[in-house]
Order: C-alpha cells, then structure tokens, then sequence
C-alpha cells in the first residue's frame, strides 16, 4: 500500500511482523482484536506524509508474527505483551529514544501498561476504547465479568479453550469478521452458546459500513484462517492472572 514496509523484527522469543514509513519520530500503532496491523493503514500513510516515523505491529498471536506458544495462554499476560513490545523499540531505536504510543482495544491496554512500566520509553499516548483501570489484587477479573454480565458474556465465553474457537470456525471466518467489526449495540458483547453473535445470530446479513470494504475483510479474514482464533482470544484467557 503506496510504499509500506514490511519486514520481521526478532524481539522476546517472536518474530515480530512489522508494517512501516516515514522518517521522523516514532509512532507505534497497536492494534486490538481481532485486528491487525492493517487496522492502521490509513493512519500509517497520513503520519508519514506528516514528518513521522510510523510503525505497526501485528501483536503476539496476529498476523504474520510468529512464535508465540498459541496452546499455552499463560504466555499472553500483560507482562509477555509490555515485554513484546519494549524489545520491539529496543529493536528499532536508538538509544535514549522515545516513541509516541496509539492504542486501540488490547492495544490500548497494552499502551497504558506500558506506561506505567515503562515511562521512561514513551513520548506521549494516545488511547481509544479503554480507559485505564487499576489492578485490583483481591478480585478476579474474569470472575468480576461474570459475575456482572453473565455466562453468555464474550470474555466468559472465550475462556474454555477450543470451544469459542469451534463456534466461529462453524460461523465462518469471513463472515464473523463482518459480526465483530460491525457491532455497535449500546449492550456490553453478548456471545450465547450455540447462537453465536447475539447483535446478528445466524444468517443474519451484515451490511458493511462505507468506511470498511470487502477486500478489508478479505484480508483480515485470509490472515486468521492461516492463524487460527487463539492466539488472539489467549489475551483474555490470561486475563486471571492479572489479579
């Protein structure tokens, strides 16, 4: 896409894929679920026609990066992906230099993390969709998520390993692709065993949105089939261990 870059960076035990451009101070993109790099194509070509150095990796189990032990989610905390991503910059900086950090979904609560780590290697931040919140260390927060939404509820959902994998398989990459990323019901994220995405269970048709085409959806699709749902759904699976 209009002189993008790729190229893998060896970083914490993976082989980190990368999509960059531009000179000038560094902007990392990170990318929530299920998402990839190409999340942020259009702002990768904006900020380095603006005098920035943009860079977007696909996270620990997304994408072309490799390496991660996709059948252990005790290897997806919070300290594995902080981790991924300071020995991304300590591969593609120089020595003392800041990066300007934009997160989204997972990434946004990767970024936040990272700050409180590692301030000293962050420029400035920019999050959407998840406000920062602090560790609680007498709760458990998936117990917490179920407790307030219920079974049905996508984060107690995903932590039986294989099964919320099998449902979307059955659904169809492709078209639980569509479900995810044109979800916008002002309920939290209900996913009912054997109905699927309660927003648009089924064969429910979804009509793409005109900033999201079919080739979008084509590629995010084409890059889970080769990966697998996992990696991805590991995050929350790990999310007990943050307690």
């Amino acid at each position: 896409m209009e002189g993008i870059e790729h190229k893998t960076v060896s970083a914490n035990g993976l082989n980190i894929h990368i999509a960059q451009k531009g000179q000038g101070p560094l902007v990392l993109l990170l990318h929530g679920f299920p998402e990839l790099w190409y999340s942020w194509r259009h702002q990768i070509l904006y900020l380095a026609d603006h005098g920035y150095r943009a860079v977007a990796p696909d996270l620990r189990g997304f994408g072309e990066t490799t390496g991660a032990p996709v059948n252990d989610h005790t290897k997806f905390t919070i300290h594995h992906l902080v981790g991924d991503v300071i020995g991304l910059l300590d591969a593609i900086t120089s020595e003392g230099e800041k990066a300007f950090v934009v997160g989204h979904d997972w990434g946004a609560i990767i970024a936040w993390h990272l700050c409180m780590f590692r301030p000293d290697r962050v420029k400035g931040l920019v999050n959407l969709s998840v406000p920062t919140s602090f560790r609680n260390p007498n709760a458990d927060l998936v117990e917490m998520m179920r407790a307030a939404y219920g079974e049905d509820h996508y984060i107690t959902r995903f932590q039986k390993p294989g099964d919320i994998e099998a449902e979307l398989t059955k659904l169809g990459t492709r078209t639980a692709i569509k479900k995810f990323f044109t979800f916008r019901e002002p309920e939290p994220f209900y996913f009912p065993k054997g109905i699927g995405f309660k927003h648009s269970p089924g064969d429910t048709p979804v009509t793409l949105p005109p900033w999201l085409a079919e080739e979008d959806i084509d590629y995010f699709a084409t890059q889970l089939e080769k990966t697998g749902w996992s990696g991805g759904i590991n995050y929350y699976r790990a999310l007990h261990l943050y307690g």
